[in-house]
Formats: structure tokens, sequence, C-alpha cells
């Protein structure tokens, strides 16, 4: 079992996927309902996922899918689109307690990438506690 939340803590989450479907979205959408320059998801069975406290805000991003958030904080949890039928949905991977339990797999929508985000390996790392 996988869970998860917004950042104020307003609207949990529980998981159980069944599907190891995980991925790095490039596509405008994502971003801009993110403000990232991508989005990792991790996609589970409808009857796989609830929300265990809270009820979330919905937003129509597009003619054909919704996503859902917290009106407290904003963060995003999930992404539903219509050809999904009803039977799945993706989840936000970073609103997890633990993000490394749903590793990306595959990149998706990759024409729509921004070009610096093909090759970020190299750039120089520091952690939040060095000095620029």
């Amino acid at each position: 079992m996988l869970a998860g939340g917004c950042h104020c803590g307003a609207i949990r989450y529980e998981a159980s996927p069944k599907r190891p479907e995980s991925a790095l979205c490039h596509c405008a959408d994502c971003r801009r309902t993110t403000g990232a320059p991508a989005v990792a998801w991790f996609t589970v069975g409808a009857e796989d996922f609830r929300f265990t406290k809270g009820k979330p805000g919905t937003y129509v991003s597009s003619s054909h899918a919704r996503r859902t958030f917290c009106p407290g904080c904003g963060a995003q949890i999930t992404f539903v689109d219509d050809d999904y039928k009803g039977e799945r949905l993706d989840v936000t991977t970073a609103s997890l307690d633990d993000p490394a339990a749903a590793p990306v797999r595959q990149h998706i929508w990759t024409r729509s990438r921004i070009g610096w985000m093909e090759d970020l390996n190299g750039l120089p790392e520091r952690t939040m506690d060095e000095k620029p």
C-alpha cells in the first residue's frame, strides 16, 4: 500500500498499484497545471485508489481530462482522462510519502519536452545547506 497527500496535509490518499506503469510527462498541460518542467505519475486501477482524508477540488484541464487538487495548498493529486473509461487514474508521484516507491520507468509526450530537459545530467549539484 502506498500513501500520500498534499503539501498542507488536508488531503490524504492510499493506493495499491497493480500495474508497474509510471512516467515522467512532458506535456504542456502538465507543465502549466503544476508550474514544473515535467511531472512524474504512477498509474493505479480506479478501484485501487481512495482518498482517506479531505475532499479534493476538481479542475477540468482539457476537453477530455480532469485533475484533482487540494483546495487549500493547490497541490495536484490525480489526473483522469476520459479515455481511461473510469478504469484507472494517474497519481502524482511526488505527492507520495515515499516517492522512491514508484520510480519513473519512461518519458511520455516527449515532443512537448522543454529543450533543456533533454540532458540535465552533468549540471553542477549542491545541497540546500551550501551557499551558491
